[in-house]
């Protein structure tokens, strides 16, 4: 009862004094977006935070958008006065000014989840991201995977799926892409360690997103208790890996592990553990969340809309057909899966995995006629375009035909973001999605157990149950 008290009365001292501080250093400027800061220090990120795991994550970008602007609206997230920019021009305008009026920006708990990020700029370590990763992300580079993929999924679907009446779609579809994700950038195989390294990772991933309050409850302190257990691991593996390259046990190129420890700087200086242990698990919760969302919900809108189940596994049905029997798929097949890439991007756009990011500016600007103060944060969201009629007739229809020619006019469509901080990892999700694909459609046939089953946003969107189907093996020659 005594640390109830003392934590209620911390918080109460916390919301009566912010307001003063609040007005004293919001900046002076006269012409500010339109709208609402909220409570002081929560702001508005109870809201942000909530409709998503309402199940209505658009909720919050299409209210203030009605209220205030189409453009652009203010308010407070995450403890950080916010400029929210909407529509596919305030997506060119943040894509475009990359480095010149903005820059990357993550909320303060990355600090505490990534230690290392507190040693150097968020802006230098992604440009040092980014300059290692394209050797082993760029599709030549991935092609090499697919017949991993391919052999991974048939397993999985070996030991998880087949000779089950029902599953649950979501768990298994994170262990598979978690599974994947350890083979390609760490050479994890063994089963019972992918297992164990998994189990922490949706606490961290929760944490990166939500209010920097560590208090023991607070999916803050989850994130961070589990961020200490996956680097312990992860540091145990970087020895591992120097001693097997000491010892020519391992390969400077066999994964992006080596990479990073063989890699050097401009200055010649080379990584130091910490800094490769938190890429590296950045990487894997980048690698394996969002692709996992995203199978999950193609096999949920295939088991709603069966003549595009149809159209999916004809298409794939062809490419099996040209397959010598044990002949695992290459990047010829996967050039001819267009139809299901548009119909995993119709997907994406009515459940994009990624919501949105933040900026930075870096200096006072004006944006729709509004000023925008130098430190101010920016936030663009997929929701604001993804579901808009003004760029998609009729939004809530599932119609892949969106995708054929040209598709959806420039900076319309952005589950992967754009600009020159697009995600690197597009090409190795498409290949995971589709070789997934490929392997669920030729086996079964499946039909939801929860019609209406809720959709929470904490922070991909996922099932709330974790899409439970019934299974009927698929009958073909």
């Amino acid at each position: 009862m005594e640390l109830f008290f003392l934590i209620a009365l911390t918080i109460f001292i916390i919301l009566v004094s912010l307001p003063i501080v609040v007005l004293l250093y919001r900046p002076s400027f006269t012409n500010l977006p339109p709208g609402n800061f909220g409570l002081p220090y929560i702001g508005e990120s109870l809201e942000f935070l909530s409709t998503g795991r309402k199940g209505h994550p658009e909720k919050f970008i299409s209210d203030r958008m009605a209220k205030y602007s189409h453009q652009i609206f203010s308010t407070s997230i995450l403890g950080e006065e916010t400029a929210v920019v909407c529509g596919a021009h305030g997506n060119k305008f943040l894509f475009s000014n990359e480095n010149k009026l903005v820059t990357a920006w993550w909320p303060k708990s990355i600090l505490k989840l990534f230690p290392s990020s507190a040693h150097s700029s968020i802006q230098a370590e992604g440009m040092r991201m980014r300059k290692m990763l394209p050797h082993f992300l760029k599709p030549e580079a991935l092609q090499r995977y697919i017949s991993v993929m391919d052999s991974m999924a048939q397993r999985h679907f070996e030991d998880f799926w087949e000779g089950k009446e029902q599953v649950s779609v979501y768990p298994l579809a994170k262990f598979y892409t978690f599974t994947v994700a350890c083979k390609v950038f760490v050479s994890m195989e063994d089963r019972k360690r992918v297992t164990k390294f998994a189990a922490p990772f949706n606490d961290m991933a929760s944490g990166i997103m939500s209010i920097p309050i560590d208090l023991p409850g607070t999916s803050f302190h989850r994130g961070i208790k589990a961020s200490r257990i996956i680097r312990n691991e992860m540091l145990a593996i970087i020895k591992q890996r120097r001693k097997d390259l000491d010892e020519n046990k391992a390969s400077p190129t066999q994964d992006i592990l080596s990479h990073m420890l063989v890699a050097t700087d401009e200055d010649g200086q080379r990584l130091g553990d910490i800094g490769i242990a938190d890429k590296i698990i950045s990487l894997l919760i980048g690698g394996h969340d969002t692709a996992s969302a995203s199978i999950t919900f193609v096999v949920k809108y295939l088991s709603e809309l069966p003549e595009i189940y149809n159209n999916v596994l004809k298409e794939q049905l062809e490419i099996l057909k040209s397959k010598a029997p044990g002949e695992l798929l290459n990047w010829e097949d996967i050039q001819k899966m267009k139809y299901s890439w548009n119909v995993v991007c119709e997907v994406m756009r009515l459940a994009p995995p990624l919501q949105g990011s933040f900026r930075e500016a870096l200096h006072d600007f004006n944006y729709g006629g509004f000023s925008i103060p130098k430190g101010w944060k920016l936030y663009w969201s997929t929701h604001s375009t993804h579901k808009n009629p003004e760029y998609f007739p009729l939004p809530e229809k599932f119609d892949p035909s969106r995708f054929e020619g040209s598709g959806p006019a420039p900076y319309t469509f952005v589950p992967f973001g754009g600009g020159p901080r697009m995600c690197p990892g597009k090409e190795y999700a498409r290949l995971e999605i589709l070789v997934f694909l490929h392997n669920i459609v030729k086996r079964f046939k499946w039909k939801k157990m929860i019609p209406d089953e809720k959709i929470v946003v904490d922070p991909m969107p996922i099932p709330a149950k974790g899409l439970p189907v019934y299974l009927y093996p698929q009958k073909h020659d």
